[in-house]
């Protein structure tokens, strides 16, 4: 009854995870749970007034497809005023989330055969929507050693003649890892001459810690033409619940082809969201963000002493996101025995490092209270010294 495609797709380990804490919760169990990938805070009142406001006016109709002029325009700002790049608003187009964004893309490019390199570990959706779209995965491997990033030997021995595209994502899920200036300029040296696209996922970029964030399609002219930025407002003034996204790029005709598909699923997306997300892009929501930004580098500083003080663990401190890719080598090689083992033996849910690719680590995500995280710790190092 179902089609191969479907049949193809795993479900999302995060997810999966996520829902069954929850379960557990409800069922009385005392969980502590370190797997959502949504911040913790509450979005900023400035955008929920806007909300408010577009419904008491009643802008609750259908919009243009790609957004409305409003939207589109505030993205536009935000891209050159943040990232330095230079969007038309027919170069623009919002979607429901960054995943749709990917979906659209992926759709719109990807044909059966075609090679998308993905670097590992990576975020659980990439591989399965390549798959989907009848694609082949190349994954690069990269671990602690090498700050999680992929080297541009690493990226020249990973490209045929089938290769269709690279996915980049900076600062990454799961890891934090946030390329420089000058390694993305290495990595663009290794593609010049192609038609090779980048997607590169830059949603967690207001989230960056250490130095300035470099968007991808800001470093050379020719990462510019190749590059499709994605992006959205979920993570950096926590959003997620409201679905928006949005796709920039140079190729004109790639997201007239993603408006035509999305014409024909979605149609454009909530209204009441366009309006709000314009509070969240032009920034009248900054103040929240930066407070936002404080309390998750506390964060993040005390859960990597933590995890490196006991004996078996280990973790690089990323420079972006809100997750610490925890590196358990030394006490086991089996991240989803491990990751169900703690969850039934101490109540704690973290996401096994497979699923994304990367076996010997688990994703603990420090989008929480600081609390939590303590007693989180502590009963992961009461369960590591159980199996040592």
């Amino acid at each position: 009854m179902l089609t191969n495609r479907v049949n193809t797709l795993s479900e999302s380990i995060t997810m999966a995870i996520t829902a069954l804490a929850q379960e557990l919760k409800a069922e009385g169990k005392d969980i502590l749970s370190f797997s959502a990938g949504e911040p913790d805070f509450d979005t900023p009142q400035v955008i929920k007034d806007a909300a408010i406001k577009a419904i008491e006016e009643g802008f609750t109709k259908y919009t243009a497809v790609d957004g409305i002029v409003e939207v589109r325009q505030a993205i536009a700002d935000k891209l050159k005023r943040d990232n330095n790049l230079e969007y038309r608003l027919d170069q623009i187009i919002t979607n429901n989330g960054a995943k749709h964004s990917l979906f659209n893309l992926f759709s719109a490019t990807i044909d059966h055969g075609d090679e998308v390199i993905i670097p590992a570990p990576y975020w659980v959706t990439y591989p399965e929507l390549v798959k989907y779209c009848g694609g082949n995965v190349v994954e690069i491997h990269t671990d602690d050693t090498s700050g999680f990033k992929i080297t541009p030997q690493q990226l020249r021995n990973a490209i045929t003649p089938r290769t269709k595209m690279l996915v980049l994502t900076t600062p990454s899920n799961p890891t934090g890892a946030v390329y420089t200036k000058e390694e993305l300029l290495a990595l663009g040296d290794v593609l010049k001459g192609t038609d090779i696209i980048i997607a590169s996922d830059e949603m967690y970029e207001k989230l960056t810690y250490n130095g300035v964030f470099t968007s991808v399609a800001s470093v050379s002219d020719d990462m510019f033409e190749r590059t499709v930025t994605i992006n959205g407002l979920s993570k950096s003034v926590a959003m997620t619940g409201w679905r928006f996204g949005y796709m920039a790029a140079a190729n004109t005709t790639l997201i007239k082809a993603t408006k035509k598909l999305q014409s024909q699923s979605t149609s454009n997306i909530s209204s009441i969201t366009q309006k709000a997300s314009i509070a969240g892009l032009d920034g009248s929501a900054d103040a929240d963000i930066t407070l936002m930004k404080e309390a998750f580098i506390a964060r993040r500083d005390e859960a990597a002493k933590l995890f490196n003080a006991i004996a078996g663990l280990s973790v690089v401190v990323p420079d972006g996101a809100f997750y610490l890719f925890v590196n358990i080598k030394e006490v086991s090689n089996d991240s989803m025995e491990f990751s169900k083992a703690l969850l039934a033996q101490e109540n704690v849910a973290v996401v096994p490092g497979v699923a994304f690719g990367s076996e010997g680590y688990f994703r603990f995500s420090f989008a929480t209270d600081i609390e939590s995280i303590h007693q989180g710790i502590k009963r992961i190092e009461r369960f590591v010294n159980s199996r040592v």
